[in-house]
């Protein structure tokens, strides 16, 4: 054991057996890194590595297989101690796989100080669970998620030493439900294995039962609502996994269990709704009226057509060309730090979601000071479409997203209008989702940052104002049930995370950072994810 000078935590140096080769292997505390090199000079094709100590998985003692024994000066041992190192490597495209790295030499107390070294240093990564609570839905997607689990999810698991107590959905609602009975204080964070709506049913559950222990109403828009500490952990395995490629950047359920593995957290902003006092559902991606909204409400009717309902859905959708009267009011995010059209996306560590919750606290407390209403901006029109979004909802076929600039964790939505317009002009909205230009960039499309707001459709408003409406109450629901007919529907249907909401009056407000993920946000990609460079590995050394 090597001391390092000025007081810092001392480093493991050894020359250890790796291939048929002695590599020099060094464990630096301070740095919380893993490193090998080969001390021999540099050749083409040679390779120096390290790896975070936060990204290793597991520490085992191994035995070398009879051809390893077999080669080289190894021959000479009676028998050769070695261990594996598990731990993460970074590929392309943001995905994560368990990679494993061994290690021998002739002493068997090096050995046992190699282990025992990389197991304290384990130990001290607090952010680890240890137990989970996991829940399972066999039916969504194309019904693979007990499968995903069991072959891909549970012995990685079972490598990082982390008990689970794995319950299988059977009805809908039925994690909800089970979270408001189970002792949630003896896990350290709960996994879903299925889609965007089995995340939003834990979600759902997790956020509900904090609220009930902690006394607060839901049903009151304007509660403060108490943060959720137990970590949500997303398997994708469902129709949508939008929240899951948002907030890693990939849909892939191996990555994800690594990141539940090293106890990755990501704080995540949710949004309440409510109508006329009455709490309805969280949202953490899409509320969508209008386009999205109608899209939903056509699909949940071909359920048998499996994932393919969305594009038959979508398309129908798009010919009718639907547009909705109405009027919303929002109060502008003013602690932000970004805006909607700026290029700053929301990666790992992202410095504006710090700072725009620092500034939120501080102008909360400031308004509570004073009994200040901040100003409310309303705007009436006819909308093909009214969006607001926690996140960037990027997706494979959207790989930006609704809205590129949105921010997890920065206490604010991003609220998108797009005016009625002709089918050409929302075709070229809809086609710049899917490459790099600029999709707000219409004059019948507007964004705004809010952090509240309320959307009254104009049917409401006439019905409120004059009881005769009613009539128009029908046509307008004539005109739902023979969608063929060209005048325009009454009123649309919210999209919440998937879900729908068959109040079109609603009332908006964004929870900052009520929640948090196992995820790190999206990483700034390298050149090289696999291995670290030989320049970064030298000066470490």
């Amino acid at each position: 054991m090597e001391q390092l000078p000025g007081g810092r935590r001392p480093r493991l140096v050894s020359s250890l057996g790796l291939e048929q080769r002695a590599w020099e292997v060094t464990l630096d505390e301070e740095r919380g890194r893993l490193a090998w090199r080969d001390p021999r000079p540099p050749r083409r094709g040679d390779e120096n590595c390290f790896v975070p100590t936060s990204e290793i998985i597991a520490v085992e003692e191994t035995e070398l297989n009879k051809k390893q024994r077999n080669s080289g000066k190894w021959q000479k041992m009676g028998k050769p101690h070695a261990f594996t190192v598990y731990y993460v490597k970074k590929a392309r495209n943001h995905r994560w796989r368990c990679s494993d790295v061994t290690f021998w030499c002739a002493d068997e107390h090096l050995c046992n100080q190699w282990i025992q070294a990389l197991k304290e240093l384990l130990e001290m990564q607090k952010s680890r669970p240890k137990q989970l609570l996991v829940y399972i839905n066999p039916y969504g997607g194309k019904r693979q998620g007990k499968r995903i689990y069991e072959q891909k999810v549970a012995p990685l698991f079972s490598l990082a030493s982390i008990s689970t107590d794995v319950v299988i959905t059977e009805h809908a609602n039925h994690a909800k439900d089970n979270l408001f009975e189970v002792n949630i204080n003896k896990y350290d964070g709960v996994v879903c294995v299925g889609g965007d709506g089995m995340f939003s049913e834990v979600m759902h559950g997790l956020i509900g039962r904090i609220q009930k222990d902690s006394g607060i109403d839901q049903n009151n828009p304007k509660a403060p609502l108490v943060q959720c500490n137990i970590r949500i952990g997303i398997i994708p395995a469902g129709s949508t996994d939008c929240i899951c490629y948002s907030t890693i950047g990939i849909s892939d359920p191996v990555t994800s269990a690594l990141h539940i593995i090293v106890g990755d957290c990501q704080p995540l902003d949710v949004c309440s709704v409510h109508h006329n006092n009455t709490f309805l559902k969280y949202c953490v991606s899409l509320l969508g009226y209008g386009f999205y909204g109608d899209i939903l409400k056509d699909s949940e009717k071909k359920r048998w057509m499996g994932p393919m309902r969305y594009d038959y859905s979508g398309f129908k959708t798009f010919l009718t060309h639907h547009y909705y009267e109405g009027t919303i009011s929002f109060q502008p995010a003013k602690h932000t730090l970004g805006s909607p059209r700026d290029k700053y996306a929301c990666r790992t560590g992202c410095y504006i979601c710090k700072r725009s919750e620092q500034q939120l606290a501080q102008q909360q407390k400031q308004c509570g000071l004073k009994h200040e209403e901040e100003e409310w901006k309303v705007i009436k029109g006819k909308f093909l479409a009214i969006n607001a979004v926690n996140m960037s909802c990027a997706c494979p076929r959207s790989p930006k997203g609704l809205s590129p600039a949105a921010h997890l964790a920065d206490g604010s939505a991003d609220l998108i209008l797009v005016r009625k317009c002709s089918r050409f002009d929302f075709l070229r909205y809809l086609v710049r989702h899917t490459n790099q230009d600029d999709q707000f960039d219409f004059s019948f499309v507007d964004v705004h940052r809010v952090k509240n707001f309320q959307f009254t459709s104009k049917l409401s408003e006439d019905n409120e104002s004059n009881v005769t409406d009613m009539g128009k109450k029908r046509f307008g629901q004539f005109c739902r049930d023979h969608p063929a007919c060209c005048c325009n529907i009454a009123n649309s249907t919210w999209n919440c995370d998937g879900e729908t909401l068959e109040s079109s009056a609603i009332e908006v407000r964004v929870h900052c950072q009520l929640m948090k993920l196992f995820a790190r946000g999206i990483e700034e990609t390298c050149k090289d994810e696999g291995a670290y460079s030989q320049s970064s590995v030298e000066q470490l050394l």
